[in-house]
């Protein structure tokens, strides 16, 4: 192959941070969320449900994100609309950490402060969303065919380093300080350390190139020429850009039902599906589960960050199969997988058996979404769409991914209240139907560019 392999993976690695950016904002609150609780919940008598509500704000954004990312990567581009989530990301960082900046005194918690430090995490989420949706965009619109599984699976690894490096930061912070210490300024540095790889992110970004697709689009062909020289090749970059300039050139405007409505319903499926099998309460509650299957506090943590590197080795497995054995086998053995993990907890917890084999059984699980639905939800996202209507379907997708995760997430705890064994088996069933919809209705899209995708669809 012609590629320029460097240039490739210099242009992927610097957008990937934009991933390591959404798994280091989604995970930074676990460590804070004790002393956020104790400094604006607690000393000022308000309920748990605020506490909830502060906990998750940042979703709100999220959803709203993904569902404007849309607009912002077909007005700006695709590398404009990253820098913007790029300094969002800033914004929160500084914000969360010192939300009584200009308007609150210092040390004192107020209902507004409470306030104005969800109005921060919420600009955050609302990077994070614009992330979620424009990084494998980015990535897919960039990559050559035979290695864009790989490439764009490089961004859930980034999202997974991500939370795992801010497990250890906020571990560092904590590590030998007294909890009033924690209460009163720990949490504000876990937020504060984000600042770091959101400004990297930014400046970096500034050098990173347009995507091919996206000067097609906007009629700057020899731009686009020049990037796909030096993606590809100079004889296979021609022959792409004559491909991408037959697929917008063909008869359909672009709206967004007009390769039909099942490819939509595809990606919306592949999103709430990525949710409705319970990952992210394996994620965002794992030192609770641990602890509520008798670990200790210590212990729990530990295992915390066991699951956390099993989500990367993991992960790496995708990234090293995603190209060679398709998509289609991947998510389906995945799929399996999942579903015999949370069979067998809903069993253990009906039975009241707690222990060693619990945390394989969940091992099992979160190992077969990481090395499935994980990544490879994001590469189909990023591939499925035709050219005309990708960033419009995107936004759709990531938008209903994120609905789902606030479903789920919020929707846990008064599950686990009626019957912990009815929860897990519930997302054990959803893994069985995810298989049955990926064997029925996903196509293959491995080795294909994203212009032959356009086939699979136009009526």
């Amino acid at each position: 192959m012609g590629h320029h392999k460097s240039f490739i993976y210099i242009v992927t690695l610097v957008a990937t941070l934009g991933g390591l950016l959404f798994g280091y904002d989604t995970a930074v609150i676990s460590g804070a969320e004790k002393s956020i609780q104790a400094y604006l919940i607690d000393s000022q008598g308000l309920s748990s449900f605020l506490h909830g509500v502060t906990v998750s704000s940042a979703l709100i954004g999220c959803i709203l994100g993904g569902a404007i990312s849309g607009v912002i990567s077909s007005s700006l581009g695709r590398r404009k609309a990253l820098i913007v989530a790029g300094i969002l990301f800033l914004l929160s960082a500084l914000g969360s950490g010192n939300p009584e900046f200009l308007f609150f005194e210092k040390g004192v918690p107020s209902m507004g402060l409470l306030w104005m430090f969800n109005f921060y995490r919420i600009v955050g989420g609302i990077g994070v969303g614009l992330a979620s949706a424009v990084c494998p965009m980015y990535i897919g619109e960039i990559a050559p065919a035979d290695i864009r599984g790989k490439l764009v699976s490089l961004n859930q690894f980034a999202i997974i380093f991500g939370m795992l490096v801010v497990y250890f930061v906020n571990w560092g912070i904590a590590d030998g300080q007294t909890t009033e210490w924690i209460n009163n300024f720990g949490w504000r540095y876990m937020f504060l350390s984000e600042a770091i790889p959101a400004t990297i992110f930014v400046v970096l970004m500034f050098f990173m190139p347009e995507t091919p697709r996206y000067l097609a689009f906007q009629q700057k062909d020899d731009k686009a020429l020049k990037i796909l020289t030096k993606l590809n090749g100079v004889e296979k970059g021609r022959e792409i850009l004559s491909e991408i300039k037959g697929s917008l050139a063909s008869t359909s405007k672009g709206e967004l039902f007009s390769y039909g409505k099942v490819v939509i319903i595809v990606g919306i499926l592949l999103s709430i599906f990525q949710q409705f099998v319970g990952i992210n309460v394996a994620l965002y509650y794992a030192p609770r589960i641990f602890e509520s299957m008798g670990a200790a506090k210590d212990a729990s943590m530990l295992q915390t960050i066991i699951m956390g590197l099993v989500n990367v080795v993991f992960t790496v497995v995708a990234i090293m199969t995603v190209d060679k054995w398709g998509r289609k086998p991947l998510l389906i053995t995945g799929s399996i997988g999942m579903a015999i993990g949370m069979i067998a907890i809903s069993y253990l917890a009906f039975q009241d058996i707690i222990g060693m084999a619990t945390l394989v059984f969940i091992i099992v699980y979160t190992a077969s979404f990481m090395m499935s639905w994980g990544p490879i939800c994001w590469v189909l996202i990023a591939e499925i769409f035709p050219n005309k209507i990708r960033s419009q379907a995107i936004a759709i997708a990531v938008a209903a991914q994120w609905a789902a995760n606030f479903f789920i997430s919020s929707t846990y705890p008064p599950m686990m209240e009626f019957s912990s064994g009815g929860t897990y088996l519930f997302y054990g069933i959803m893994s069985i139907l995810s298989a049955i919809f990926v064997w029925k209705m996903v196509p293959e899209t491995k080795g294909k560019t994203l212009e032959e995708m356009e086939n699979v669809w136009v009526k």
